[in-house]
């Protein structure tokens, strides 16, 4: 009786890892060439370029963010905003000329190719226009955004808070919010149950 050859999985595995490396290094140099076009573009206007962990970032004047935004989408095939989000840098180590910091993360789904785009916001005034009109996806963290840090979208065609009550006051992600809030829950309205859940 014949047996069958075993399968050399080790060999198999090293195969299979030696091209996820390929991949992997094809999809960086896609993404550093994209980059490349949008800070030839911005020319002087690039305020600063990152690469953390392979992951381009480019930090653009919040003056020139949404026309930056439309033409990675129009010129550059950035066809998905994957999130839109923000953070505080009130408490966080090194120099920071605004206080917070938005951050669009797009999508090349043709390329497989992903782009950061920053941009600094000033605390006085955090206002900028909404990117609703570029990718309709931009509505809710948008609105979650405007929620969290009090950042508003101007033109967003239905900028309310998200994820607490309209009438809640401050804005929890701000770094200077007390970390046990100020007894908020308390004076939350009560929704009553109308009727008891049955599982029978």
């Amino acid at each position: 009786m014949t047996s069958l050859p075993l399968a050399d999985m080790g060999k198999i595995y090293a195969e299979r890892r030696e091209r996820a490396a390929e991949s992997a290094a094809r999809r960086v140099e896609r993404e550093r060439r994209l980059a490349d076009a949008v800070c030839a573009w911005l020319g002087k206007d690039l305020v600063k370029r990152e690469a953390f962990r392979d992951q381009q970032v480019i930090y653009v004047p919040i003056e020139r963010a949404h026309e930056t935004l439309a033409h990675c989408k129009n010129a550059l095939g950035f066809d998905q905003l994957t999130d839109v989000t923000a953070y505080d840098t009130l408490k966080l180590e090194g120099e920071h000329p605004e206080r917070f910091v938005m951050v669009w993360i797009l999508t090349n789904l043709g390329q497989e190719a992903r782009l950061r785009v920053k941009a600094y916001l000033n605390e006085d005034d955090p206002v900028l226009p909404t990117a609703t009109d570029i990718w309709r996806g931009a509505d809710w963290p948008e609105r979650e955004v405007y929620d969290m840090y009090g950042i508003e979208f101007t033109g967003h065609y239905n900028l309310k808070r998200l994820l607490l009550p309209e009438g809640y006051v401050g804005h929890p992600l701000r770094k200077d919010y007390p970390l046990r809030g100020r007894g908020e829950r308390d004076n939350f309205p009560v929704i009553p149950r109308t009727k008891k859940a049955s599982y029978e």
